[in-house]
């Protein structure tokens, strides 16, 4: 690790004017952050500590949907009353991700911006890691590549977000709060925060230099059931293979709206509006979900080692479905 000034910020605007100085970066609960630094990867100057700012509230709003301040941790957001009852699947997705020690620690705002989990971007490769050094290459490309996406990819970058809670937040519709250094404001939609690889994988969300996630936005919650399932190697602490969020409204058997989103699959959270429109109008049976679930993967890649995710996706898919369609 190499040497850094720290600081605490006082106030949210003082946080971004901090964050105009050349080299610095925000830390909170510092969960993968601390470990990049340890390996080098990441090489801040400065650290501006936004942990203890009042950015920690869960609030109910108005038109019924809710906020949640960026400080919030992992733990108390799947714990809240009003997350737990209008926004099951943000609760699922939550206590899905990493231990309870990290959840305690981990907040709403890191765990969006969270890194790839890829061994060539933490270890490099033979070919490099154009996300730790831009143009050097992608080593997982013709390397092992058992948990790289499917979806979205590029000749640049193959590799996956990690994140179980942004994925329900997809379902969900949220919108992402920042505040920049000239002190405005504004929201931008999670499906649009986070940016496919192309040829620039390194720059991996929309946020301009010196802006910070202050909140997130939960419109009212929408009709139908909400499910998360994770499928992984191990019961605990690892990394999706799949993931998905689902939210299936149905009517005498027919289905009448639904979301679907993916995890594990692509650089960023993956909505399906394909299968989001095989399904609405259709009945709410297996064959439904099984054409959903080819359209979902349609344009998929298998890069060799990750050729199973397609099929694991369609089934994952399927029996998410069934069990969010099922009567009462």
């Amino acid at each position: 690790m190499r040497a850094f000034t720290y600081e605490r910020a006082s106030d949210p605007g003082a946080a971004v004017a901090a964050a105009s100085r050349a080299g610095a970066k925000f830390i909170s609960g510092g969960t993968n952050l601390l470990d990049l630094m340890r390996l080098e990867i990441e090489q801040p100057t400065h650290l501006i500590d936004i942990s203890r700012l009042p950015l920690k509230e869960i609030e109910q709003l108005t038109d019924g949907g809710l906020r949640i301040g960026a400080e919030a941790t992992n733990s108390d957001v799947a714990a809240d009353r009003l997350v737990r009852t209008r926004y099951p699947v943000l609760s699922q997705a939550l206590v899905a991700g990493a231990s309870g020690q990290l959840r305690n620690k981990a907040s709403v705002g890191g765990n969006l911006l969270q890194r790839t989990r890829c061994p060539y971007f933490y270890y490099d490769g033979p070919a490099g890691c154009n996300k730790r050094e831009p143009g050097s290459g992608c080593s997982a490309l013709g390397g092992f590549n058992r948990t790289h996406a499917i979806l979205g990819a590029s000749e640049a970058c193959i590799a996956v977000h990690p994140s179980d809670m942004a994925v329900a937040m997809t379902a969900l519709e949220a919108q992402i709060e920042l505040l920049g250094a000239n002190g405005v404001a504004r929201n931008v939609p999670i499906g649009d925060f986070h940016r496919l690889p192309g040829d620039t994988p390194h720059i991996e969300t929309v946020l301009q230099s010196g802006e910070m996630i202050t909140g997130v936005v939960l419109p009212p919650p929408p009709p139908g059931r909400q499910l998360y399932r994770k499928v992984r190697d191990r019961a605990s602490y690892e990394f999706a293979l799949v993931s998905v969020a689902v939210i299936v409204a149905t009517d005498g058997g027919t289905i009448r709206g639904a979301r679907v989103a993916f995890g594990g699959v692509a650089h960023k959270p993956w909505r399906s509006v394909e299968a989001e429109a095989a399904l609405t109008g259709r009945p709410a049976t297996m064959a439904t979900f099984r054409v959903a679930a080819e359209a979902a993967v349609a344009q998929a890649v298998g890069r060799g080692h990750n050729n199973f995710k397609i099929d694991l996706a369609k089934r994952t898919l399927c029996r998410t479905l069934a069990h969010a369609a099922e009567p009462g």
